[in-house]
């Protein structure tokens, strides 16, 4: 169970610890901040509320920690990461039970997220062997002017400490796809949890502890944002951000200092089903796509983008699959479960009330008991819509009738966020070309979009992100290249 067995040592009563210097500890401040579970709306659990001195101690730690690591050989370094995904792996019983807790996530789904993140620790250091093995070595005399008496020799080298921020909706992947990367290549890492997600995150780093990683090498602060939240973010010692979320990620770009930003922060993933598609396979793919999880993912369909021509036939499916559909607790693995607070179920709640005001059409009644919400599919969206633009993060889903190619991908690129997208055609010249005129960063053809496997490459344009994640771009984002000139003697030797 959460915080019994091997994790007993994260508990101070009903208080989770924080992690720092290889330890867990209380807060100083005396005080901790409540974790509501979504079904009940009660407390669940309660996280320490760090100080701003406990952050600049933990900083001066991991400064100091990750001096030494950066000079411990790659392979002991894959090794620790190797250990950690097998003793989170393992663990992978009580972690859910948190998962399912904090952020309502239905239990088998909780279940394969740790055993995910297990993997992608495993790959992550095998893929750092792979990339930061090799180096590059360079002579002079290539560039116009110069004889051949200079030789560079350049390799990636840390770039210090990163700081990782994940959130609610995948708090334990999403945590590993920075934290791997990280020490594979030699950098130290403070984790911030979200709040909600914060103790299945805790439990996660105990797994790092027990691997034997050095002291102040890792770190999970928790609190709250007010009061550490900008002091994190804009702190000297850090060197990088790793930030998975929403707008909170464009205040923090606007004020981090001059280092390289990793974020990824939310989508209006964009379906446009054509005249000639599978229409089992697209209906298919936009429930698994717009309802799993209810909604709550950065990759989930937000709108859907159907001709007119094929549109009555296309709901109609969806219709069915979204009836068959279970509601309730995570506990028993629904479908559907509660979204993961109040705040979100009545954001939800006003997009849809906008539609209905505007004269949207709703093919399944309205219903919402505390944050639990059921699907609704919502027709003939107009542009006017909020729903039409805004990321819901939630089971409700917005149809949007086009006429033409043009206006679907217009639709698409118009949109402030630039994540993912689908398309759904048997004619893949035709899909070909709609995926390069989609300002996304990634398209998904006959398929729902989707982060992963974790090795792929995963960014977004706009208000969607910086940077590229995904394991291989993670690594070199955390790297920077180091070079080492050899300046010869005189000309070079005259042969013959």
């Amino acid at each position: 169970m959460a915080g019994k067995g091997v994790f007993k040592d994260l508990l101070d009563g009903d208080v989770y610890k924080y992690y720092a210097d290889g330890e867990w500890k209380r807060s100083s401040s005396g005080a901790s901040v409540n974790i509501l579970n979504p079904s009940t709306r009660k407390v669940q659990y309660k996280v320490q509320a760090c100080t701003q001195e406990e952050v600049n101690k933990i900083m001066d730690s991991a400064k100091a920690a990750q001096k030494l690591w950066a000079k411990t050989p790659l392979w002991k370094r894959a090794e620790a990461l190797h250990r950690a995904a097998a003793i989170l792996k393992e663990n992978k019983v009580p972690i859910a039970e948190s998962l399912v807790k904090e952020v309502a996530k239905p239990q088998k789904d909780a279940i394969t997220e740790v055993v995910r993140s297990g993997d992608l620790i495993s790959y992550t250091a095998e893929e750092g062997i792979r990339i930061l093995v090799e180096g590059k070595f360079l002579v002079s005399d290539s560039f116009p002017g110069n004889d051949r008496n200079k030789l560079c020799m350049s390799s990636k080298i840390p770039l210090g400490v990163i700081l990782a921020i994940p959130p609610f909706n995948y708090p334990v992947n999403l945590a590993v796809s920075k934290i791997g990367p990280a020490l594979i290549a030699g950098n130290a890492l403070v984790l911030k949890p979200p709040t909600q997600g914060a103790v299945s995150c805790l439990h996660m780093v105990h797994c790092f502890h027990l691997a034997g990683f050095p002291k102040g090498l890792i770190s999970a602060v928790t609190g709250k944002g007010s009061e550490i939240g900008d002091f994190l973010t804009m702190h000297p010692t850090v060197n990088c951000i790793s930030f998975t979320g929403g707008d909170t990620g464009i205040a923090i770009a606007r004020k981090a200092s001059m280092i390289p930003l990793q974020m990824e922060l939310g989508g209006k993933d964009a379906c446009i089903v054509l005249e000639d598609a599978d229409l089992d396979l697209a209906a298919t793919n936009i429930v698994k796509g717009g309802y799993s999880y209810s909604g709550q993912r950065c990759t989930a369909v937000k709108v859907v983008l159907a001709f007119e021509s094929i549109a009555d036939m296309l709901v109609a499916k969806v219709n069915q699959k979204i009836a068959k559909l279970t509601i309730g607790p995570p506990e028993e693995d629904c479908d559907i479960t509660p979204v993961v607070s109040e705040s979100s179920a009545n954001f939800i709640e006003g997009l849809v009330k906008d539609a209905r005001e505007k004269g949207a059409k709703f093919h399944q009644e309205w219903k919402r008991d505390g944050n639990l919400i059921w699907p609704v599919l919502i027709d003939h969206v107009r542009p006017d819509m909020r729903i039409a633009w805004e990321e819901p993060f939630g089971p409700v889903l917005p149809v949007i009738r086009i006429k033409t190619v043009e206006e679907g991908i217009h639709h698409c690129n118009a949109n402030n966020f630039g994540l993912q997208g689908c398309v759904f055609t048997k004619d893949i010249n035709k899909a070909i070309m709609i995926a390069d005129a989609m300002e996304t960063g990634t398209v998904q053809i006959n398929s729902a979009p989707a982060r992963g496997p974790d090795h792929f490459p995963f960014q977004g344009l706009r208000d969607s992100g910086i940077g590229s994640q995904g394991i291989t771009n993670s690594i070199n984002m955390m790297t920077k290249t180091k070079s080492t000139v050899i300046n010869l003697p005189g000309s070079s030797y005259q042969m013959g």
